[in-house]
């Protein structure tokens, strides 16, 4: 073999959403920060995000998570969201396959019953807490960033929908949530094509018609993603994340989980103590804590856990040939759809 670049993963799912791990192969990202380190992957160089979520390499159904030293002493670890579109400073599946696979791996030594990690994002430090016996990692609990609203009932324009009253807020990235009986779907297996492409085209509509800016991260300035949402009973809803260029988290998506419980928050629907259940379109589950109040530069802010499951199914070596003219990767609209880049 004649490899110019080698990497070592990790492969983990979170209630069937793919987050694989990064573990080698990598000697650092340019940056103070974490956060310096994405806007590095996103501004400058991509070509490692590029060659590990795309084709032929990566699929669309999947994230991968760059492990990286933490910037901050108090951190076991660092990690960076990998996603097709680009990278994220934050998600609650990911950080539980990042945790999973660095305690099944021995990379932070477990302890029994329970092992902390804390993780350097770029949203923040992230403080989980996992489950563990037998050398196994049962669950993990993550204390997400504040999360915040910033619009509630806010109503936009669309030419598939027409007027859409929606919230957006802030779970570790900004969310448009939408009560999906507006579109006339349901979060259900055989709606996934139809909730992905309207998600996916709602997030440009509304992103041409809002201004927003994270009070305290400069670079997060824009709605991320769209998620759909069904409230099933008082203390259950289903949740269905839309991702360019175009699938559904088969996860219930921990910082979109984060993002409604501070809009139910908003509206004295739940209060300190209260546990949520959040529900995949796949039926997998989140139990989501509001563990108390704060403040955001001012703004009320909520602080929520998040307990998932995730599981390690295997590991992989990448390696890239100095003279595959597919280095760069590529997306083809039979597989991503016609948001492909």
């Amino acid at each position: 073999m004649r490899w110019k670049q080698t990497l070592q993963l990790a492969e983990v799912h979170c209630e069937g959403e793919i987050g694989k791990v990064i573990t080698g192969g990598v000697l650092g990202i340019p940056g103070a920060t974490m956060l310096d380190k994405m806007n590095y992957i996103n501004e400058v160089d991509d070509s490692l995000r590029r060659l590990v979520t795309l084709e032929p390499r990566g699929c669309l159904q999947m994230s991968v998570n760059l492990l990286l030293p933490p910037t901050r002493p108090e951190a076991h670890a660092g990690f960076i969201v990998l996603q097709a579109d680009k990278a994220h400073p934050m998600s609650g599946s990911n950080c539980i396959c990042v945790v999973t696979a660095l305690l099944e791996l021995g990379m932070v030594p477990m302890q029994e019953p329970q092992t902390t990690v804390v993780l350097d994002t770029p949203a923040g430090l992230v403080t989980a807490r996992a489950q563990c016996a037998d050398g196994r990692c049962l669950s993990v609990s993550l204390d997400m960033v504040p999360s915040f609203v910033e619009h509630l009932d806010l109503l936009v324009e669309t030419e598939a929908f027409g007027t859409l009253k929606i919230d957006v807020a802030f779970g570790g990235v900004y969310y448009a949530l939408i009560d999906v009986e507006q579109t006339g779907l349901s979060i259900a297996p055989e709606h996934a094509r139809a909730l992905a492409d309207a998600g996916v085209a709602l997030k440009e509509v509304i992103n041409r018609q809002l201004s927003i800016q994270h009070p305290l991260l400069p670079t997060v300035n824009e709605v991320a993603y769209v998620m759909f949402r069904n409230r099933l009973d008082d203390r259950t809803y289903q949740t269905c994340t839309t991702l360019p260029p175009g699938r559904v988290d088969r996860s219930p998506c921990g910082t979109g989980s984060s993002a409604n419980l501070a809009t139910l928050a908003a509206r004295g629907l739940v209060q300190a103590g209260d546990q949520l259940v959040s529900r995949s379109t796949i039926g997998g589950q989140f139990q989501v804590t509001l563990l108390g109040h704060t403040e955001v530069a001012g703004r009320s802010a909520v602080l929520p856990r998040v307990t998932g499951r995730a599981w390690l199914y295997g590991l992989q070596q990448l390696g890239v040939d100095p003279d595959d003219p597919l280095a760069a990767g590529f997306m083809l609209s039979d597989t991503w759809g016609s948001g492909q880049a």
